[in-house]
């Protein structure tokens, strides 16, 4: 139940945010993608720390693919 209202809140970001904040991701797939299926993989406690670990390295020189 945790889990599928952490992807739905993620999910609801995805359509609200605005365009230059979903378009700014240097990583394959974007940060919200990486983040639905860490908690998928993962559960949404250890799914939540990776994305937040994947959110701070998003900076240069960093980028490119970053499967969780």
């Amino acid at each position: 139940m945790i889990r599928g209202l952490t992807v739905s809140a993620i999910r609801w970001y995805q359509r609200v945010a605005p365009s230059r904040l979903r378009d700014a991701c240097r990583f394959e797939p974007t940060c919200s993608n990486y983040a639905i299926q860490a908690i998928e993989i993962y559960g949404v406690l250890n799914g939540c720390c990776k994305s937040l670990g994947r959110i701070c390295r998003c900076r240069r020189p960093n980028g490119g693919l970053d499967l969780p």
